[in-house]
């Protein structure tokens, strides 16, 4: 019996620290570190663009310390999630040299969110004041 509440407290305080470093937006988007490099942005539905770009610019500069000219820059595009399960994600990164992000190849028409997609925190963060469209 004791061995079993140890294992419970152990258990439990394993999952403190992920808590801790949670961050949500005024959206509702969660934004969770995968490492000390890379980020990812979890919306509550399927996500918008406007979520996943909002979220990472949001975490960047509140939790990262990013400056508003610093660049932030897709690592994975849309896939399940690595610290929650959730099917929709976007990881993120402040250091692409350092993950081996590399710009993706330009065509006339992008479309999504793709590794290697990167805009400045400050331009990212104008997708927060865009209003959600309803029907």
């Amino acid at each position: 019996m004791k061995n079993t509440f140890m294992a419970v407290g152990l258990t439990a305080a394993l999952f403190v620290p992920l808590a801790a470093e949670a961050f949500t937006t005024s959206r509702g988007v969660r934004v969770n570190p995968v490492n000390e490099l890379i980020f990812e942005v979890i919306p509550k539905s399927s996500g918008t663009f406007d979520e996943f770009w909002c979220g990472a610019s949001e975490y960047a500069r509140r939790v990262k310390g990013a400056q508003w000219q610093d660049s932030i820059h897709v690592v994975q595009g849309r896939n399940t999630s690595v610290t929650t399960g959730r099917r929709s994600a976007v990881q993120f990164t402040l250091s692409p040299q350092q993950v081996g992000v590399s710009a993706p190849l330009q065509g006339w028409l992008s479309l999504g969110i793709k590794p290697g997609n990167s805009m400045s925190v400050q331009q990212a963060r104008s997708y927060c004041d865009q209003s959600p469209v309803r029907y």
